[in-house]
């Protein structure tokens, strides 16, 4: 692999038990960097992948809305790896949500994914921006959805927190990059993880024809926007969003 710049990095990627997460924390650590998982499930797996690959791993449970569990991730990361430079939010509601017309959304059900997908990226970030400063700098990079340029229907709830993820990002930008620090959006498509696949009946079809490039999006596709948004080779580039859906919708 041609060199990132990532050697020696320290990075904490959230919800990283499986899918897209478990792809990001692989990339970085074949990347040569420290990689933090946390979840609400079991990361064991995925440490033990990172270990397997060669890479150094250390893992954690996380609940991103609790203000405790946050803190706790970032004095994991100033313990076991000294420090931090690289948060990726992915932690999300996602493959258990159901599709309703935006009358119908449960109120509960709302305020959950809001909980997870909008006040998640806050709480992670409030509490490892510090290290980053302290570090002198760093990449935020927060996981928003191509979903939020085409207003997928029947999908308000999850639509509109990954919008407000790129929103977010953008003031988030402006407050920290006095020190250096970095906030982009990463925007995948319709990926094939797990939970995509257990959403939709043939899921690996959905979208192809609508694509410049015509097969289904994969987790490989999307790590190398991470791994750019994290190195030293976007050093001047903040605020951004940055869609990879293999050319289905141009913004």
């Amino acid at each position: 692999m041609t060199d990132l710049g990532l050697t020696g990095k320290r990075v904490i990627v959230t919800g990283a038990a499986g899918g897209l997460g478990r792809a990001f924390a692989l990339a970085f650590a074949k990347a040569g960097a420290k990689v933090l998982v946390g979840d609400v499930s079991d990361v064991s797996e995925t440490v033990a992948l990172i270990a397997a690959a060669g890479g150094e791993g250390f893992g954690a449970v996380l609940d991103v809305t609790s203000a405790e569990s946050c803190k706790a991730l970032a004095d994991q990361a100033q313990a076991a790896m000294g420090g931090l430079d690289v948060l990726v939010n992915n932690a999300a509601l996602y493959g258990a949500l159901q599709r309703a017309d935006f009358e119908e959304i449960d109120e509960a059900v709302w305020d959950r994914v809001m909980a997870v997908n909008v006040k998640g990226v806050w709480q992670a970030s409030r509490f490892c921006a510090p290290l980053m400063k302290a570090a002198g700098g760093g990449s935020i990079i927060n996981i928003a959805s191509a979903t939020v340029f085409s207003g997928s229907p029947q999908w308000m709830h999850y639509v509109a927190s990954k919008g407000a993820v790129i929103s977010m990002s953008r003031v988030m930008a402006k407050e920290l990059g006095r020190d250096d620090i970095r906030v982009n959006v990463l925007a995948p498509g319709f990926t094939m993880t797990e939970a995509s696949l257990g959403l939709i009946d043939n899921a690996r079809a959905y979208g192809v024809d609508r694509a410049a490039i015509k097969r289904p999006i994969e987790t490989g596709d999307i790590v190398g926007g991470a791994l750019y948004l994290a190195s030293p080779h976007s050093a001047f580039m903040t605020g951004q969003t940055m869609i990879i859906d293999g050319g289905r919708q141009f913004i």
